[in-house]
C-alpha cells in the first residue's frame, strides 16, 4: 500500500494519474502542490524545496511563473504538465503514467509525449505507462505487457508482441484498434 511505502520508495517511484482536472488540489498553488512530495519524503530546507519546485516546472517547461498559479488557471495540457513536475521533483527513478494522455487533445498529448521522452532521455528515467490506446503504447514503449483481467498475457519487445501476438486476447485487441482502412 502506499501508506506503507518506505520514503526511499516514495521518491523514487512516483505517478502521474490520468485526470489533470482531478489530480491537483485546486485549493492550493501549483508550488504548494508540487512541495507535499518533498515534504512527505522529508530532508530538505524550505529553500531546497522551493529550489526543487523551480527545477521541475522549468523541467516540463511551464516556469516559476506557475508557482503561484492554481489548477483552475491552466488549460489541461497545462495541469498534466504540473503534474509531471510534482512526480519529479522528488528525482524518481521510476515515473509510473496511468492513462495520462487520455483526457488530453490529440495535439496536447503529443507535446506530452514528446516531453516525457525528452526527460526520460536527459534524466535517465525508467518510466511504466498504463495505456488503453495500442498506437501510443506502440508508439512510446520500447517492451510492451498485456494484461487480461489483471493477469499477464503478453510480454516482449513491442514490435514483436503486435507483430505476433502469442495470446488471443492480445489478437482480439490488435483486431479492434482503429485504423482508416476500417474506418466508417
Amino acid at each position: 500500500s502506499t501508506r506503507r511505502r518506505s520514503n526511499e520508495q516514495r521518491r523514487r517511484v512516483q505517478y502521474v494519474f490520468q485526470s489533470p482536472f482531478s489530480s491537483l488540489n485546486p485549493r492550493r498553488s501549483i508550488g504548494d502542490s508540487l512541495q507535499v512530495p518533498l515534504q512527505m519524503t522529508g530532508g530538505m530546507s524550505r529553500e531546497q524545496r522551493r529550489a526543487a519546485v523551480a527545477d521541475a516546472l522549468d523541467a516540463v517547461r511551464l516556469g516559476r511563473s506557475y508557482i503561484d498559479r492554481r489548477p483552475g488557471e491552466l488549460s489541461g495540457g497545462e495541469r498534466q504538465r504540473a503534474a509531471v513536475a510534482r512526480a519529479l521533483v522528488n528525482a524518481p527513478s521510476l515515473l509510473v503514467c496511468d492513462e495520462i494522455t487520455s483526457a488530453l487533445d490529440v495535439s496536447v498529448q503529443a507535446s506530452v509525449i514528446e516531453l516525457l521522452r525528452e526527460l526520460q532521455h536527459e534524466r535517465g528515467l525508467a518510466m511504466l505507462f498504463v495505456t488503453h490506446n495500442i498506437a501510443l503504447a506502440r508508439h512510446i514503449s520500447h517492451k510492451l505487457a498485456v494484461l487480461e483481467k489483471g493477469k499477464l498475457v503478453d510480454y516482449g519487445p513491442t514490435d514483436a508482441v503486435l507483430r505476433n501476438p502469442r495470446h488471443s486476447y492480445t489478437r482480439a485487441l490488435l483486431r479492434h484498434v482503429p485504423t482508416l482502412e476500417n474506418a466508417g
